[in-house]
């Protein structure tokens, strides 16, 4: 980042995108190929026009020929040529052919990358915006390993032309953060966006992996994406990689549980194994083809002030260690969460939620930005083949189970409770464990931070272990 000095102030400025060319044309040890396909060789082009690109360019192909292009990378199992393994393969077969055509010996101090992209743009329909994989394999020393970076976009332009140039700029961005930000790979992600409005592109997954990544949590990577207004939803799995949510979602049902999971008790995984078993006695719905997804959105995680990370990790650690699939998403109201599930899948969907979240639901102040107000944001929501299961909350007043038959709304939002409730779209939980009703998250949390006893009899069976090996939500082993 360039610093110019004006008065007294100083006014970070970003480096154009000839300029961050022509940096890494300058620098030379940088070396290495450019292979590009379904958009033209927007990337490659920057550098040729920047000068001295003799220095920093081995090769650029464009293999647009889908039999050439197999006969290059190989033939994809789902026959298809926009998709991450695609793309690894581009890298890994350029990167071979570069150790294998340069010697070291006649090159000792060259760090050799290859960069790839495999994208469709905006479609003549229009109806089809495009989206694409772009990914750097690169060395920082000659005699470390690679390093890699892979990411996936998704265009929001309406012009083919603009795409390819916004591919142009995000492609120097990333080659030029790979050898510049690597040491700050918060910097770096935000450096996708220089010269670039976020209005024009949208990246929704990234993994980092490689010698000098080595202590980089991809969640922590997922997390910035949507913290930084990237994307408004990421995902990863029980590994802790990030997966691409159009992938994993893709004409599948979908089950989503929203929580704080801070930690996850047994309360939440009652929830989640009552919900998923009425989910399952759908007629409209296959076990085999079902994705169930524990979801935290970005305002609990701010609920008290700024994103804490650690916090963010420990939740993702033990989601992570109960085998399942996370989202962190922007979507505070549940019809913009099921309009982003939409996009992907025409299945049914379903919500598991407890008897606060629904209260929410029936609440207006959340609709104030809609001009049809909740009219217009329970259209959106009840469009889709969507059910709604409820877990019951336990008065500890009356000892009373709170279900849908007792549930007081607003005076106003009866009728449309009455509505909501008599066409089948709410359906309660039955068959729970009464004997849990006492547990809640924060209680939880608090006992671990006050070093009190019973808390782990309150979560599911291995996680209390979890988080005192691994020293989780400020626990601290007690000296007896």
């Amino acid at each position: 980042m360039a610093i110019t000095l004006k008065g007294d102030q100083k006014i970070n400025t970003v480096p154009t995108t000839t300029m961050k060319a022509l940096k890494i044309n300058l620098n030379a040890h940088i070396y290495g190929t450019f292979a590009e396909i379904g958009a033209g060789q927007e990337t490659v082009r920057n550098f040729f026009r920047a000068g001295g690109s003799s220095g920093t360019i081995a090769k650029a192909m464009s293999a647009y020929d889908k039999d050439f292009s197999d006969a290059i990378y190989g033939i994809e199992k789902d026959n298809r040529y926009v998709t991450e393994p695609r793309l690894k393969k581009m890298l890994k077969h350029e990167m071979d052919l570069i150790e294998e055509r340069l010697t070291r010996q006649k090159h000792p101090d060259k760090l050799f990358f290859s960069y790839a992209n495999t994208v469709a743009t905006i479609n003549f329909s229009k109806k089809f915006k495009g989206h694409g994989w772009v990914g750097i394999r690169f060395q920082l020393d000659p005699l470390e390993d690679y390093n890699e970076i892979v990411l996936h976009l998704r265009f929001k332009e309406t012009d083919a032309r603009q795409q390819q140039e916004t591919l142009g700029v995000l492609g120097v961005n990333l080659i030029y953060g790979a050898y510049y930000l690597n040491d700050n790979p918060k910097d770096l992600l935000k450096s996708f966006y220089d010269n670039i409005d976020k209005d024009r592109l949208e990246i929704d997954m990234i993994n980092f992996s490689g010698p000098r990544f080595m202590y980089v949590d991809n969640r922590l990577m997922s997390l910035q994406l949507v913290k930084n207004g990237m994307t408004n939803a990421v995902m990863f799995g029980p590994d802790g990689n990030n997966m691409l949510p159009a992938q994993v979602l893709y004409k599948k049902n979908i089950l989503a549980l929203r929580g704080s999971y801070r930690p996850v008790t047994k309360v939440n995984m009652d929830m989640f194994e009552r919900s998923k078993q009425l989910f399952f006695e759908e007629k409209k719905v296959d076990p085999e083809k079902t994705k169930i997804i524990f979801e935290i959105t970005l305002s609990n995680l701010r609920a008290e002030g700024e994103i804490n990370e650690r916090d963010f990790l420990d939740r993702a650690e033990l989601l992570c260690s109960l085998g399942l699939n996370v989202m962190i998403t922007n979507y505070q109201e549940y019809f913009r969460l099921v309009e982003y599930f939409s996009e992907f899948t025409k299945e049914r969907m379903g919500l598991a939620m407890g008897v606060y979240n629904l209260i929410q639901i029936f609440d207006e102040k959340y609709y104030r930005d809609l001009s049809g107000g909740i009219l217009e944001a329970f259209g959106k929501l009840f469009y889709r083949d969507l059910k709604v299961y409820m877990y019951p909350y336990k008065d500890e007043e009356t000892e009373e189970f709170i279900t849908s038959e007792n549930l007081k709304v607003h005076p106003r939002m009866k009728e449309l409770y009455k509505f909501f409730k008599n066409n089948g779209r709410l359906i309660d939980i039955k068959d729970f464990n009464p004997e849990i009703l006492h547990i809640f998250s924060r209680k939880v949390l608090q006992m671990i931070k006050d070093g009190e006893d019973g808390w782990e009899d309150m979560l599911p069976k291995g996680v209390s272990q979890t988080i005192k090996e691994k020293r989780l939500f400020g626990y601290t082993k007690r000296l007896k």
